[in-house]
């Protein structure tokens, strides 16, 4: 379904990401997954052995870098035409006990990671007049409220960032967002417990949400088969929260 694409994964190394790759690379595209932790990646690269899967350590943050990888990009896979910006982080505090350098942190992160690679993304697929697909990880958390309210701040940004990307790029690049509830990953063990039961006590459906669902919405989006969406948000919550 995706053997036309070669797809950029940030936060590749771990949890939602790493599931990402693993059915980009099932469908059949080609994979580039970055991520700061360059240990993970490495143990990627062991686990899935594919010549189809390259990987980049990058801060997502540093606007030099991604730029230096875009370049990199531009040199060795001038075909790239898919992008999930699933890199973030969550620090589960409350706004309270926030510092200045902690907000930054998440923000730089979470939205401007996504920021950035949007922007050399898009450039390079107009530059070229080629056509492309954006999928933005958000969270519901970016619909509904967070009890870690610069976490929230972050994800509902990126639900900003996707129809504005959808308006300025298209019709050239669908972008579109994902916005999962509560998935058990390791990010999300530091969850307060009367938040994990909320989630849980208002979804509809009660099969927990895996990392490995989210990765199949993911690829549905950027595949051909959701040509007709672009600027839409996917509530992939067990209809926990509806609209």
């Amino acid at each position: 379904m995706l053997k036309h694409l070669t797809v950029i994964v940030t936060g590749a190394a771990s949890g939602i990401g790493k599931e990402v790759v693993k059915s980009c690379l099932q469908e059949g595209a080609s994979v580039i997954g970055c991520d700061i932790n360059g240990e993970g990646l490495k143990a990627l690269i062991q686990e899935l052995g594919t010549e189809k899967l390259h990987t980049y350590q990058i801060d997502v943050s540093s606007h030099e870098e991604v730029s230096d990888f875009f370049s990199w990009v531009s040199e060795k896979h001038p075909t790239i035409n898919g992008l999930v910006n699933n890199a973030g982080i969550y620090l589960a505090k409350n706004l309270l006990d926030y510092t200045s350098e902690e907000v930054d942190r998440v923000m730089n992160i979470n939205v401007n990671g996504a920021l950035f690679f949007t922007k050399f993304f898009a450039k390079n697929i107009l530059e070229q007049n080629q056509t492309g697909v954006i999928v933005n990880l958000s969270s519901v958390s970016g619909m509904e409220g967070s009890s870690d309210a610069v976490y929230g701040a972050s994800k509902a940004a990126l639900l900003g960032l996707t129809k504005s990307s959808a308006m300025n790029f298209s019709p050239s690049i669908r972008v579109n967002a994902v916005a999962p509830t509560m998935v058990f990953t390791p990010m999300m063990d530091s969850i307060p417990d009367w938040r994990k039961e909320e989630y849980v006590n208002h979804q509809l459906i009660k099969t927990p949400v895996t990392p490995e669902d989210v990765a199949d919405t993911v690829v549905f989006l950027l595949s051909d088969k959701s040509k007709h969406y672009t600027g839409a948000t996917f509530d992939l919550n067990n209809g926990g929260y509806l609209r």
